[in-house]
């Protein structure tokens, strides 16, 4: 379509107007052209079919913007197959013998689906005749020919053509909040059937019918007839069909940011931004987006690279919020909840065909969600019975049926993130884990990752939580949205707009991230990491930060290096010997685990290798972290120093080390002086700091809060000590 759009325009606009006697001759002049290019081509009694391709209008539409605008017209349509039909055969020409004439008799059938309806009748010259038009046949057989005489079918020289339907739904990004997704029919016919499986994202060409509500053409009761799309090309999309667009400064950006050694610490923090704290679970959902490299060996054995979290804890600690921002930054996610969804709602289901009465297959939700994410929230709501159909699908990645006769298998390669409230309300600590989760071992293990969250009172933390909540509801973006997950700022409207042309930025500024930096960041690596790196404290832009990780996880595939291999197996043999009852069990999903962690992680620095060091040890920490969370003030000070990047504090409510304390009381002393300053400055640009908080009689203390602002980035001071506040 695009070549003849350009071409010849007129053309392309009456094209898609009145497509069916301009898809007619363009079919009739390529027969001719096989014709001469073949001789004999007529002989074998083929038809050259003509697949129309490209963008019809200027974007694909979907089956909730079909109206009768669009009747009789040439669309494109996208969409996920839910319903797919069996093939079967459909007259076209039947042939009857006569035994007292010793003469055959042919008849031709034309239904409401046929795409000739309504055209004149060619000649034998191939001319249409003006006079003689195409019209809907009945579907009987005849018995008797005019003169009275018995008719005999001879199914052998009658011809047939292969049909099928298939229901094309919306796609789950696509539907609007709120309202059930919207569906059209397709028709397929010839060499269409038999491309599309339940679950797939298709791409569509064809004509919009509608169809007459009885045979003779007529309606019999009813002024409204169901429509259908009679496929003229069918393109299967895939995960790949939502491609972002990638430009060159993207591409340059994702490949300087890759070489940050915090580059994991940065997409933590980026993501989710508006959720204080939980930075290892946040680095754990960012590595799930990145996943694994998937392996299908020789023997048929396949082997996921998909990894599955889920997060169990006190109601209120940001679960649900979690699962929401996973949902934004995947390319294809679909949400779900386990009272909500059934088993077969999930995997598959065996329907029956209300007109035909014949047996469809009904892909699920981990089906539609092949190559993304299903986010299961009130995972401990759904019922036993529902849990063990995701069995398969969370380990095999496939769907399998039989039932009604079918026997299918369908793929469901996709991560699964879920959410639950532990049995009692609320965690008790004084039970084991899987006594307060509830779920059986065997569905426990097929998560690589299982996270307590815990809601321990804390005044110091439940300060920062009000703090930051109230931080969202202060501001609010040129959209009139408010939060921390804008990608506007409406106080720097003006400033991106001059250097939108100088510079291109894939950093936002956080404005929580003052707070937490002057209480949060209490190590000596982060205050001189801040002093060198001007983007320490802040955020990714949303839009960037799922091209990085789309990108990363689409265009690397790590190996693992011989010490990458020999790091993996001492710290699972050391995983295996600190196992005990208040763990849950070591196995060799365990193994399996570490290894699609430090997968991700190599993935997000775009290697080509898994390294033992940073890899490994990152993935060792989270995993540490999901295992013993008692023990999580231990391990804290070996990941700081393995790592060697800016941590932030362990993420969770819980309590900080004893020697901790006495650094965080004279910052705690310093924030009111500090906010007394940032007020004054923002009122009065160009003060000088002997005229900041007069009625302080320590100045050096005053010094020494300027200092630390001037050491963050929040102000700048000139040669004459006139402060101006750079927010």
């Amino acid at each position: 379509m695009a070549e003849i759009r350009s071409t010849d325009h007129g053309l392309c606009r009456r094209f898609i107007q009145n497509p069916t006697p301009h898809v007619r001759a363009l079919e009739a002049a390529c027969h001719a052209l096989a014709t001469e290019l073949r001789p004999g081509y007529e002989k074998d009694n083929q038809k050259v079919k003509v697949g129309l391709s490209g963008p019809v209008g200027a974007a694909p539409l979907t089956p909730r913007e079909l109206n009768s605008a669009a009747l009789r017209q040439l669309i494109c349509v996208e969409g996920v197959a839910t319903k797919v039909s069996s093939i079967k055969p459909k007259i076209v020409q039947s042939v009857h013998y006569c035994p007292e004439t010793q003469e055959h008799l042919r008849r031709d059938y034309v239904d409401a689906t046929d795409p000739h309806l309504g055209l004149h009748r060619l000649d034998t010259n191939g001319r249409e005749a003006p006079d003689k038009v195409i019209n809907i046949t009945s579907s009987v057989y005849p018995t008797k020919d005019k003169d009275g005489n018995s008719l005999e079918t001879e199914f052998g020289l009658s011809t047939f053509k292969d049909h099928q339907t298939i229901t094309l739904q919306e796609m789950p990004e696509k539907a609007p909040m709120g309202q059930l997704p919207r569906s059209v029919e397709l028709i397929l016919d010839h060499d269409l059937v038999d491309r599309i499986k339940p679950g797939d994202r298709v791409q569509v060409v064809g004509i919009f019918r509608a169809l007459a509500s009885s045979a003779n053409g007529q309606a019999s009761s009813s002024s409204v007839f169901p429509t259908v799309v009679l496929a003229n090309n069918v393109q299967v999309l895939g995960y790949e069909g939502k491609q972002l667009a990638y430009t060159k400064e993207d591409v340059r950006a994702i490949k300087d940011l890759s070489q940050r050694q915090d580059i994991l610490d940065v997409l933590g923090r980026s993501f989710a931004s508006s959720i204080l704290g939980h930075e290892i679970i946040k680095k754990a959902l960012v590595l799930q987006q990145l996943s694994g490299v998937e392996k299908n060996l020789e023997n048929g054995t396949h082997l996921r690279g998909d990894i599955n979290i889920m997060m169990v804890g006190d109601p209120s600690t940001a679960k649900s919020q979690l699962l929401r921002s996973a949902m934004s930054v995947a390319p294809l996610a679909i949400s779900t909840t386990g009272k909500g969804s059934s088993g077969v709602g999930l995997t598959a289901a065996v329907t029956s065909d209300k007109e035909t009465r014949e047996k469809r297959l009904e892909a699920g939700a981990m089906v539609l969600a092949d190559r993304g994410l299903v986010c299961v929230d009130e995972f401990d709501k759904m019922g036993e019975n529902d849990r063990v159909a995701i069995h398969e699908a969370m380990e095999q990645q496939t769907v399998t049926i039989a039932k009604a006769g079918l026997h299918a298998s369908l793929n469901a390669r996709c991560s699964v993130l879920a959410a639950a409230n532990p049995v009692y309300g609320q965690y008790n600590r004084k039970k084991r884990m899987q006594e307060n989760i509830g779920l059986p071992d065997s569905l426990l293990s097929r998560f690589d990752l299982l996270f307590v969250v815990l809601d321990d009172p804390n005044s110091e933390v439940d300060r920062k939580i009000a703090e930051h909540v109230i931080r969202g509801h202060q501001y609010r973006s040129a959209e009139g949205k408010t939060g921390h997950d804008s990608d506007e700022d409406s106080d720097d409207e003006s400033v991106d707009e001059q250097n939108e042309d100088k510079k291109f930025s894939i950093w936002q500024r956080s404005h929580h991230a003052n707070y937490t930096l002057t209480e949060a960041n209490d190590s000596d690596d982060e205050n001189s990491l801040s002093d060198v790196d001007p983007d320490a404290s802040n955020l990714l832009k949303h839009d960037f930060l799922r091209k990085y990780l789309h990108f990363s996880k689409t265009r690397m595939a790590p190996t693992l290096t011989d010490a990458a291999r020999e790091e993996i197996a001492s710290r699972y043999a050391e995983m295996r010997s600190r196992q005990d009852e208040r763990t849950l069990p070591i196995t060799a999903r365990s193994l399996e685990t570490v290894i699609r962690l430090a997968t991700a992680h190599a993935k997000a620095r775009l290697s080509k290798t898994v390294e033992a060091v940073p890899d490994v040890v990152i993935a060792m920490d989270i995993i540490s972290f999901a295992l013993y969370h008692e023990k999580v003030s231990s391990v804290k000070p070996n990941k700081t120093n393995a790592q060697g990047n800016n941590k932030e504090n362990t993420n969770e409510p819980t309590p900080e080390t004893g020697d901790q304390l006495p650094l965080k009381r004279p910052k705690l002393d310093q924030i009111p002086l500090k906010n007394r300053i940032s007020q004054q400055l923002k009122q009065n640009q160009g003060l000088s700091i002997d005229e900041l908080c007069p009625d302080v009689s320590d100045r050096k203390q005053v010094d020494d809060v300027v200092a630390e602002l001037s050491e963050s980035g929040r102000l700048l001071v000139d040669e004459n000590r006139n402060a101006f506040w750079a927010e």
